[in-house]
């Protein structure tokens, strides 16, 4: 059997000797992406909030009170604490090895999983240390025990050699990891940059009040733009509160005093910090789980959100607001500052980055944890409370007059835009059903009125290329009547009057041509989202249809392929080289039938569609929006040098992932 797109392998061949087994840590190095989410920045940075979540964990024990960061060259960490130590005697299950051997060469090992040794950590699965040292070209690791120091070097997963006593350490104990990311698999120039590690350094300080991180870095891999020291002792008393006020030292704030504390119930621990932001500022939520950052949230934040809605709900009641009941938690939350840090037995994470917390007691013993403590910040100031209620009050009616005018809006947008080939909207009135498919000229545009679903998909034909935001001056920009028609369509203002709530359509799809002018037209439309609409991004509803390049048909059998790769594949796979094959190359989507475009584009039963995502934090919190501001002036802003020069230091890149 084969898809539409011919993904089908020959079996004739399959037997037992294409069984292949991977042993020892060969699945990291085969599939790393399976452990630290892929081998760019962000991952090669996560190798080192691995050990240094193994050192947090032995602080937040209570065993260790310092840890020590200490970035000797653009490859080299070494990550120390004064914690236990490893232990090093030999395994029982594996006499010939040392425990640190088989902590540091086989997956699954750790003393994680018992709760004996840690009653919470942000390690939970004995893969962490395993994996940093098969995706290091060296590592070393030192443990002080018993005040005598061992030493172990490992290269790609594998010991060099045994455990060995060392000397006397009097005055020493804790564990100590070096190492060095293997360029084969992050690539030649693979760097840790000072910024984000020291970000990492001082979270993790902000976290857990018990620990002093004390961070050193060769000033000369400091440039001249990074705000950070050379050397710095990290130690925050007020936790999360200190946190809080740095990140808002220079924003605007809607309270003076914010809500911050910290309690433990059950032998967990719940610490959060929340103020309101003035008019203009944008909020922020960053939430932890066993001191591991978690960007993508999870259950945790809901507990949160829960408890200051229903906590706003309440204090409403008391004073006899029929309103409060109306107020969601997005309305109780806008313009909030948070930080939101737990620490739980056995919390299970949506992959092994971590990224979001799906522990599903977590949003019930979070928002115990919050709930009572938040009814209590309440009454003790009625006036600030009153203050809050009011002001989500108000969100609330704002955001249910917009409703009100969307619904007016769809119901007279295809009067407003009646012009020759322009928005052909849907019936439905349930617009996060609904999909706006924004296709290249009036051609591609009728076939994809005749394709598409009138009651959920609507279609919008633009002439062409349109006008390229990035190197367009203003004047140009406000000018332009097929941006104009776009945004009229969507419902919304570009810029910064732009709301998400405003928008008709729960999902916008580009569909151009699977060429490269196609890729242009692409490629333009999504730079003027990014700079126009970039909350429409950031919310998942920008996406890419991936219409087909070739039909090849022999008899009764059709399938689609997406390019030459996939065509070629479909040849060797599907039709083995029997037969004559007739092969079509579609010169458009206006020169593809009708229901061939629904079936292979437009049906989501059958179709593919790539979204277009905008992460703004790293693993570890780290700010990316700068980063990909830059991208995008160097590739679509008005300096060519810039684009030769991309091209040029990224060809090698590109060679590299070509098959020939």
């Amino acid at each position: 059997m084969a898809d539409l797109f011919g993904n089908a392998a020959k079996t004739d061949d399959y037997d037992a000797s294409n069984i292949e087994v991977l042993e020892g840590l060969e699945p990291v190095r085969h599939r790393p992406g399976m452990y630290i989410g892929g081998t760019d920045d962000r991952a090669l940075h996560h190798l080192a909030a691995e050990i240094l979540d193994n050192s947090m964990d032995e602080a937040v024990a209570g065993h260790a009170n310092r840890i020590d960061i200490h970035l000797e060259s653009a490859d080299r960490l070494t990550i120390r604490d004064n914690g236990r130590g490893m232990p090093t005697g030999k395994h029982p299950k594996f006499p010939d090895q040392s425990a640190v051997e088989v902590i540091m060469t086989t997956l699954h090992a750790g003393g994680k999983f018992s709760g004996k040794a840690y009653a919470t950590s942000g390690g939970l699965h004995g893969v962490g240390a395993s994996v940093v040292n098969a995706l290091s070209s060296d590592l070393m690791v030192e443990i002080a025990r018993d005040k005598i120091l061992f030493q172990q070097r490992f290269s790609r997963g594998k010991p060099l050699g045994p455990l060995v006593e060392v000397g006397a350490a009097p005055n020493r104990r804790g564990t100590s990891v070096s190492f060095t990311p293997d360029t084969e698999i992050f690539g030649a120039g693979a760097k840790f940059r000072p910024a984000t590690l020291y970000r990492m350094a001082r979270s993790k300080a902000y976290l857990f009040a018990g620990v002093e991180i004390r961070w050193r870095c060769d000033p000369a891999l400091l440039g001249n733009d990074d705000p950070i020291p050379a050397e710095a002792s990290l130690h925050y008393p007020g936790g999360l509160a200190d946190y809080l006020t740095d990140a808002t030292t220079d924003k605007a704030l809607m309270i003076s005093t914010p809500f911050a504390e910290a309690v433990e119930l059950d032998g967990q621990k719940f610490e959060w910090a929340i103020t309101w932001l003035g008019p203009g500022e944008d909020g922020f939520f960053h939430s932890y789980c066993n001191t591991v950052p978690t960007p993508s949230g999870g259950t945790h934040e809901t507990g949160f959100r829960q408890a200051i809605v229903r906590g706003l709900r309440s204090f409403g009641d008391l004073v006899g607001n029929k309103k409060a009941a109306d107020i969601t938690a997005d309305d109780a939350l806008a313009g909030g500052g948070i930080m939101l840090s737990v620490f739980l037995r056995d919390p299970q994470f949506q992959g092994q980055t971590k990224d979001r917390l799906v522990s599903t007691d977590a949003t019930r013993q979070t928002e115990q944890a919050v709930r009572d403590r938040f009814d209590q910040w309440l009454s003790a100031d009625a006036g600030r409370a009153t203050f809050l209620l009011d002001a989500a009050i108000e969100r609330a009616d704002d955001r249910k007059r917009r409703k009100k005018e969307k619904e007016v809006a769809r119901k007279s947008a295809t009067r407003r835009l009646r012009l020759p080939g322009k928005l052909a909207d849907c019936s439905s009135s349930d617009h996060e059903a609904t999909e706006l498919f924004l296709v290249e000229g009036d051609s591609a545009g009728g076939s994809a009125k005749q394709a598409r679903d009138r009651k959920i998909q609507a279609v919008l034909p633009l002439r062409g290329k349109i006008l390229n935001v990035a190197s367009a001056s203003t004047e140009k920009l406000s000018a332009n009547q097929e941006l104009s028609d776009l945004s009229l369509a969507l419902g919304v203002k570009p810029g910064k009057d732009f709301r998400l709530d405003d928008l008709r359509y729960g999902r916008i799809i580009i569909m151009t041509d699977a060429d490269v002018d196609g890729a242009h037209i692409a490629a333009l439309l999504m730079t003027y989202f990014y700079r126009e609409m970039p909350q429409l991004v950031e919310a998942g509803r920008l996406y890419l249809a991936q219409p087909p390049l070739y039909r090849l048909t022999q008899g009764g059998k059709t399938v689609y392929a997406l390019d030459e790769e996939q065509r070629e594949a479909s040849m060797k796979n599907i039709f083995d080289g029997r037969g004559k094959v007739e092969i079509s190359r579609f010169k458009g989507l206006g020169e593809m039938p009708p229901s061939q475009l629904k079936e292979t584009t437009m049906n989501p039963a059958s179709r593919r569609l790539l979204q277009v995502s905008l992460p703004l934090r790293d693993s570890v919190g780290a700010d990316l929006r700068r980063h990909t501001d830059q991208l995008v002036n160097t590739l679509m802003g008005k300096k060519a040098e810039l684009r030769f020069g991309y091209i040029r230091d990224h060809a090698e890149d590109a060679l590299a992932n070509l098959d020939v």
